[in-house]
């Protein structure tokens, strides 16, 4: 079994959107997902509700899963997070690129390097870029901040409303044809690259 843990305190940083859509990949593998949702509005649990039954499986608990991608609150507090860290194999911290998200993730990110299990390497961490538009100012300043923390960059994702659509059906990107979401599967990729890699070293 393996834990992917999604998270930053702040909110609306993209962890739902990461969670869903990392959860509708590892279905369409035909692999036991379990999505966890910690967070009081319960947007990724909602999104399971919408899901359609002929998709690929993804349960809100299921005994003996294969993958446990945990969708966790904004605002989670250290005790919290410290047993969240524990569980988890890795943790994927996505971060918009604006100054309130950055310095909100650059707090998240001391209190993450804190935790034993990430400061010894136990436990790897990877950012994820979200709604980046790569023509921007604020996208420069997004990767120059995340360069600078230290940690393993994945990918940018791009603003696209493809995203709003798949996640009003209950659907991931990896439940439509290809062909419509070809510039967005490639800038996953990376990240699902990574999450299968640390995987894979930890057994």
């Amino acid at each position: 079994m393996k834990n992917i843990l999604i998270a930053n305190s702040k909110g609306g940083s993209g962890k739902t959107t990461i969670a869903t859509n990392l959860a509708g990949y590892f279905a369409s593998l035909g692999k036991h997902v379990m999505l966890s949702d910690l967070d009081r509005q319960q947007s990724s649990a909602q999104w399971l509700k919408r899901r359609p039954v002929e998709l690929p499986e993804i349960h809100a608990y299921i005994a003996d899963p294969e993958w446990i991608i945990t969708d966790s609150p904004a605002g989670i507090r250290s005790n919290k997070l410290s047993d969240a860290v524990k569980r988890a194999d890795c943790i994927i911290v996505p971060v918009q690129p604006s100054a309130f998200d950055i310095g909100a993730t650059s707090d998240f990110l001391d209190l993450l390097i804190s935790e034993k299990s990430v400061s010894k390497h136990k436990t790897f961490v990877g950012l994820v870029g979200m709604r980046v538009n790569p023509r921007t100012h604020a996208a420069t300043r997004l990767t120059d901040f995340l360069e600078y923390t230290g940690f393993q960059i994945l990918t940018n994702l791009r603003n696209a409303q493809v995203y709003a659509n798949v996640a009003e059906h209950g659907l991931s990107l990896f439940d439509v044809r290809p062909s419509l979401v070809a510039q967005d599967i490639e800038q996953w990729t990376p990240i699902l690259d990574w999450v299968n890699e640390v995987s894979d070293s930890e057994t």
